[in-house]
């Protein structure tokens, strides 16, 4: 299947800093791109994988799991770990539970965490029915698109598939109990209003790892894909601030090598 106009995969070549930034579930690499290009125009050099899965049909994501997701971001966090000094993890929505999961299981190699809206949980009565429900009904509907910014819009499926959705409940599971082993510097930033993921999962995030060097920001003026609302610009100038600071040299090789 063709990937959808604007849900490409997205890399940049630049210095010595790298960032990888995972998306969400039935999302794309569009929710973050204006992230990803904010960082490369700042130096650094960049990877923001597809999913697989996602991009095309719902269908797709229907056939794979959670193991699948996260192989794909592991490959790139390896690949990123070869050719740059320093490595951060980002990530919105399942996204920032993948970056979670790559920051407990690389220790050293992964210097900092950025997580938006990350989730936890699967919540509601119907997750714990996921197990029989899915073999019975194929899909719910969606949850793409849930921004506060008019004429903003996510590029997702505008259905659930429920065999993906039972994975993604076992993935946060598996994160939850890996929570402890994340000890690296993490930026949280997160929606009181979100449709999507409750602030609750935010806080349990918070209260789970192990990191001492933690901030939190609330988003009040957008929903759930923070990225591309009102927010959007703060979360990409504290994102950069945040490596800064971490990694004095970032921004600056960008120039100094050539980019």
């Amino acid at each position: 299947m063709p990937v959808l106009p604007g849900a490409e995969p997205y890399r940049h070549e630049g210095g010595e800093v790298g960032v990888l930034l995972c998306h969400g579930f039935t999302g794309s690499p569009q929710s973050l791109r204006p992230w990803a290009e904010y960082l490369a125009e700042r130096g650094l050099t960049v990877s923001l994988p597809l999913l697989p899965g996602h991009g095309t049909r719902w269908q797709d994501l229907q056939v794979t799991g959670w193991q699948d997701w996260y192989a794909e971001v592991d490959r790139e966090l390896r690949a990123l770990t070869e050719r740059c000094a320093e490595v951060f993890v980002l990530g919105l929505s399942m996204g920032g539970a993948l970056a979670l999961r790559l920051a407990a299981k690389y220790g050293d190699a992964v210097r900092g965490v950025v997580v938006v809206n990350p989730g936890n949980k699967v919540h509601g009565l119907a997750a714990h029915a996921l197990p029989v429900v899915r073999f019975l009904v194929p899909t719910t509907k969606g949850i793409a698109s849930d921004i506060a910014k008019p004429g903003s819009e996510e590029i997702g499926y505008d259905r659930v598939p429920l065999h993906a959705a039972h994975s993604l409940r076992r993935f946060f599971q598996t994160v939850d109990a890996e929570l402890p082993q994340v000890t690296q510097p993490l930026l949280l930033l997160h929606s009181p209003q979100d449709h999507v993921v409750p602030p609750a999962d935010s806080a349990r995030v918070l209260s789970r790892v192990s990191s001492t060097d933690v901030t939190e920001i609330l988003l009040e003026q957008s929903y759930h894909v923070a990225t591309l609302d009102h927010d959007a610009d703060r979360i990409f100038e504290e994102s950069f601030t945040f490596i800064g600071r971490l990694a004095p040299s970032a921004g600056k090789e960008g120039t100094a090598t050539g980019g």
